[in-house]
């Protein structure tokens, strides 16, 4: 009886498509964050006469074979590329990204991290970091005495004084872009690592080649739509249903089976 496993594979595959719409749910307000869909294939397929077979009785060729299909498995939880809204905050260190790119950081570790959540703080030594305290690639410090800070669409980042006219240039940040951003691995706290598939980053100044420019004072919104994903975890939830009566339905035809005299 196939039907048996092959039901447990559609239930599992619907879970775990609910597992990420959930996933999709609970980073509704999360700063930067793009929405993940859950991808399925087809499994191997049982040839019990395969296409093209000759008839052995005249000859002729059968056109189409019995193939049976042996259940479905997950493949891929892919990012859907996508920037969200842009909401005014009015912080000074708020810095959004509109376009393509990520700020780098460093880990702990000394590894770099890449992220678009551009809530920045100021650290105790006045050091430009994230809000999990990891420090922005390029290193800028921001003096004490400094009145006010203003960060321009190129990422030059200037330091108001009270006894000078004029601002001090402290540095100007890059933006890192990537052949293919599915591609990276996501770590959490809105971070995501290099990997062979995402190929190396590109750094750049932001508004060269191709990148995004910076908003001070802006914080990007994530691109989660919750109608969609009521929508779809509705269908997710429908989809196990059936495969569930489908387990019941193979299971009342053993219990059929057995009862024969």
């Amino acid at each position: 009886m196939r039907a048996l496993q092959i039901a447990a594979s559609g239930m599992s595959a619907q879970q775990m498509r609910v597992e990420v719409i959930s996933n999709n749910l609970a980073n509704m307000s999360t700063t930067g964050y793009n929405t993940r869909r859950a991808e399925f294939a087809d499994l191997h397929y049982q040839q019990m006469t395969r296409p093209g077979t000759i008839n052995a009785t005249d000859g002729t060729q059968i056109p189409a074979g019995v193939q049976l299909g042996l259940g479905v498995r997950p493949t891929a939880v892919t990012v859907t590329l996508a920037q969200g809204s842009l909401t005014a905050t009015g912080g000074d260190l708020d810095v959004a990204i509109d376009g393509s790119g990520y700020l780098e950081i460093t880990l702990p570790s000394g590894i770099s991290a890449y992220t678009r959540d551009g809530g920045l703080k100021r650290s105790a030594d006045g050091q430009v970091v994230t809000s999990d305290g990891f420090p922005v690639v390029p290193n800028i410090t921001i003096p004490a005495d400094a009145r006010a800070i203003a960060i321009n669409a190129d990422g030059e980042m200037y330091a108001y004084f009270n006894d000078q006219v004029q601002p001090q240039l402290l540095g100007q940040f890059t933006l890192a872009n990537f052949t293919n951003e599915k591609g990276l691995e996501a770590i959490g706290s809105n971070t995501f690592l290099e990997t062979g598939a995402s190929g190396p980053p590109v750094v750049a100044t932001p508004g060269q080649d191709g990148l995004g420019t910076l908003r001070q004072g802006y914080l990007e919104e994530s691109s989660v739509d919750p109608v969609r994903e009521i929508t779809e975890l509705i269908k997710a939830q429908r989809g196990y249903e059936l495969n569930a009566k489908v387990i019941t339905a193979a299971d009342q035809m053993l219990g059929a089976t057995t009862q024969v005299r």
